[in-house]
């Protein structure tokens, strides 16, 4: 038999082969070990966000999108907003017990279970989105973010941050840390601790309550993100003075979380299309909150009814004082929030130097 006839037959030995494993998807692998790329994922993503919520909810669906289209069908992710599947505040508990595979929120909202994922958060005069990326890929804080959550049954992934936040919308002027005092306003996590220290009143609610809540008197104040969601809820409408820096949450980070035994049943390659969209993800959120929070602060610097003011010097340091007390405290009380308390810190003050003489001395002649 020559060369020719060889080749021909053992070509189409392989396509029965082909043929024979084609139509399967109940295996990742073949008897003897190959990835079987023929396999299809179906899974769900729950998030914290409302339908259609501009660049938070868009980011999770982008992220679904990009995955499809990379993985070539073979990781087929569903999104849902909060409420849609599970309600908003359930969304770490549903991943953690694999009713779905994936959400997509804060760390912050699940303080009440896990006070120190806190920290992978945002925390009050701490750092801000280049910190935040430089202390979790190179500094540990990932490493650290995962151990938490692995007796969740979770592994967790940064995807997005909103950068700088506002102050706040008020709807008196803050000229004095006495201002603060008794003032009632929606503000939630670590800073409002820290509000509430200060003298004020925190009241914790929905994104979908403020505006009605802050136009009748409910409240006297909000934080919410930026100028761009703070626009498109209208509260320039309900308040008049717009207050910044957002020093509680000065670079707040979004997470995916991912059901560990899930993740542990994906081929590799699937694992690491996950964790490079969610990066890609994580930057194209945090590019697009910048680009919208700039134009839309032009709107309102034009808008003849608000004021947008700079916190005074001495509310700041004082607010500073009080966050740095109210750490400590929790520090103090629970040993798994000091441990990453102490991790962060460590880290910060050390990136602090050369953020100073980087961006924020650049700034500064700018």
């Amino acid at each position: 038999m020559n060369k020719k006839s060889i080749f021909n037959i053992a070509g189409f030995i392989m396509l029965l082969v082909l043929a024979a494993c084609g139509g399967s998807e109940s295996a990742s692998t073949s008897a003897t070990g190959a990835l079987d790329t023929g396999k299809v994922y179906k899974w769900k993503m729950v998030t914290t966000w409302p339908a259609n919520f501009p660049i938070f909810q868009e980011g999770a669906q982008k992220f679904a999108d990009d995955v499809r289209v990379m993985s070539n069908g073979r990781l087929d992710v569903q999104v849902f907003a909060g409420g849609e599947l599970v309600p908003a505040l359930q969304v770490f508990d549903a991943v953690s017990q694999g009713s779905v595979e994936m959400g997509h929120g804060s760390p912050y909202y699940w303080a009440g279970k896990v006070p120190e994922a806190q920290f992978f958060s945002s925390v009050p005069f701490g750092m801000t989105a280049r910190g935040m990326n430089a202390w979790l890929y190179g500094g540990g804080g990932l490493k650290l973010w995962r151990e938490i959550y692995r007796p969740f049954n979770l592994i967790p992934f940064p995807m997005g941050n909103t950068g700088i936040q506002m102050g706040g919308w008020f709807n008196k002027k803050i000229e004095s840390v006495a201002d603060i005092e008794g003032l009632r306003m929606r503000i939630p996590g670590l800073g409002g601790k820290v509000f509430k220290r200060a003298g004020g009143n925190p009241v914790l609610m929905s994104g979908g309550e403020i505006y009605t809540a802050l136009e009748r008197g409910t409240i006297d104040a909000t934080e919410w993100v930026g100028p761009f969601h703070d626009l498109r809820l209208g509260l320039n409408r309900a308040a008049k003075y717009y207050y910044y820096p957002g020093w509680h949450e000065p670079g707040t980070e979004f997470e995916l979380m991912v059901n560990l035994t899930a993740w542990n049943e994906l081929p590799p390659d699937l694992q690491k299309i996950i964790e490079v969209t969610a990066r890609a993800v994580s930057e194209w959120i945090y590019g697009e909150m910048e680009f919208h929070n700039s134009e839309a602060l032009q709107q309102l610097q034009q808008q003849k009814n608000v004021e947008v003011l700079e916190f005074p010097a001495d509310v700041l340091a004082a607010l500073k004082i009080t966050a740095a007390e109210t750490l400590q405290e929790e520090a103090a009380a629970n040993a798994k929030f000091k441990r990453v308390y102490e991790a962060y810190q460590a880290f910060s003050q050390g990136y602090g130097d050369w953020s100073r003489m980087s961006e924020q001395s650049y700034q500064a002649f700018r």
